[in-house]
């Protein structure tokens, strides 16, 4: 059996008599918003087993409220809500926020640089689907 690609796991999404299509540009969007969600349980983690500034609520809370918007985002896509366009919009704000506050802990480290760069790629694409009208 072939594997399915991302694009394809989500077919045409009905409501009522329209019909709409996922775009590729969408999937990307939606791809990398799951990504951003999955990276920032991941910091979570590593945060709490590295202690100190890296544990400290306020940044726990960031990384928690960027993992539920990024999913919020990515489920508001899936569905093709008309909605949508300020969600990506909220979750691009959100995201460009965590990953400068990830960036500007002390001693980083690969983790938290490689969450950022994931949450800027979320913020990047988020952006182009927040200027999307419907």
């Amino acid at each position: 059996m072939a594997a399915m690609t991302s694009f394809e796991q989500h077919p045409p999404i009905t409501a009522g008599t329209e019909s709409h299509q996922i775009t590729t540009d969408m999937q990307r969007c939606i791809d990398a918003c799951a990504n951003a969600h999955a990276v920032c349980v991941a910091a979570v983690e590593y945060c709490l087993t590295v202690g100190g500034k890296h544990a400290e609520p306020a940044h726990i809370r960031m990384l928690l409220d960027c993992a539920d918007i990024c999913e919020t985002g990515q489920h508001f896509m899936l569905r093709n809500s008309p909605l949508h366009p300020r969600t990506c919009a909220l979750t691009a704000e959100i995201a460009e926020e965590c990953a400068q506050h990830c960036e500007d802990l002390p001693d980083a480290g690969p983790q938290l640089r490689m969450t950022a760069d994931a949450l800027r790629e979320c913020v990047l694409l988020c952006r182009q689907m927040s200027q999307e009208l419907h």
